[in-house]
């Protein structure tokens, strides 16, 4: 069997339900125990703004990591999203752009503001990952490596804004009561990281909760959301939303705020400024990230469209064994 027919089986047979609502997916690492990962965000332009050079290099890196999987931090289709099952979109914007023989991997995705602007039961849709089986996307799950958690959070439902704007329309189905949805979400997750054992415990959400770039930082997510990442010991929180590559230290717990949302349309100079002693790394161009995982190791590395290492981050923890 291959391996992603092996990740596809898991997928369809190790469906877990933990104490919490959240849905749970194995996927394992490797037999030493280690995980190698792609993360891009904010792409889904048809190989425009240098999407399909980024994606070449993904291609690239992925062969030499063997990546597990990748990532996507959200805005999968721009303007708006996907607007149905049919949308050539698609297969322009995903199935044609990343056809590297090492991104024939699962693709775990969360939506963004963009994909709420179309139609969200599309990208959610198990009929998508028939057309193309690398493709997952749910609002909020978990996928749990053994070596590391990863713990999907839909984030655009948390931001005010969207609900107040005139110039766009937003498909909430499936959201309301909103205060519903984010109460439920918000104890379901922190319930979720309270009973997780993982070594390393890795957030992924499309809005930013840290950021130099055009967005800066949520306010919702700030209020919400950061509490229960520190309380519960995250490691890492990853996010798209702002289109550059980034990396926030905190200075009062060990989270790492790292932003990957440089798959295609890119915003030069537009940056704010940050705590030098908290900005590790800031790049206002395309891009990509890798995360290489194991019991005692996370090694981070940002690339450019070309391939050049721009940053690199690693974090160590000491094994420790019952006596």
């Amino acid at each position: 069997m291959s391996p992603l027919m092996l990740v596809s089986t898991l997928l369809a047979l190790n469906i877990l339900l933990s104490g919490a609502e959240l849905q749970r997916f194995e996927h394992g690492a490797k037999v030493e125990g280690s995980l190698s990962l792609l993360v891009v965000g904010d792409w889904g332009r048809r190989g425009a703004y240098n999407q399909s050079q980024v994606a070449r290099q993904m291609g690239i890196i992925g062969e030499k990591l063997d990546t597990d999987f990748i990532i996507s931090t959200g805005d999968n289709f721009y303007d708006d999203g996907l607007t149905g099952l049919e949308d050539p979109a698609f297969h322009e914007s995903f199935t044609n752009i990343y056809t590297a023989p090492s991104l024939q991997k699962q693709w775990y995705n969360v939506l963004g503001n963009h994909d709420y602007r179309g139609n969200v039961e599309a990208q959610l849709s198990p009929v998508l990952r028939g057309i193309d089986s690398r493709w997952f996307c749910l609002r909020s799950f978990i996928v749990d490596t053994e070596v590391a958690e990863f713990f999907f959070v839909d984030t655009t439902p948390f931001a005010d804004k969207y609900f107040h704007e005139t110039d766009h329309t937003y498909d909430w189905s499936g959201i309301q009561p909103r205060e519903t949805y984010l109460s439920t979400l918000l104890k379901d997750l922190d319930l979720a990281l309270k009973e997780s054992a993982a070594k390393w415990k890795i957030v992924v959400g499309h809005h930013t909760i840290k950021s130099a770039g055009h967005h800066g930082n949520t306010v919702e997510l700030n209020t919400r959301l950061l509490p229960i990442l520190q309380e519960n010991n995250v490691d890492l929180y990853i996010n798209g939303h702002d289109h550059c590559l980034q990396h926030i230290s905190s200075s009062d717990s060990p989270l790492q705020f790292l932003t990957s949302g440089g798959g295609s349309k890119a915003w030069k100079g537009d940056i704010s400024w940050w705590n030098p002693e908290e900005m590790k790394f800031y790049y206002d161009g395309q891009g990509f990230m890798s995360l290489q995982i194991t019991q005692t190791d996370v090694y981070v590395v940002f690339y450019d469209a070309f391939g050049q290492v721009l940053h690199t981050w690693n974090r160590t923890k000491q094994l420790y064994y019952e006596m």
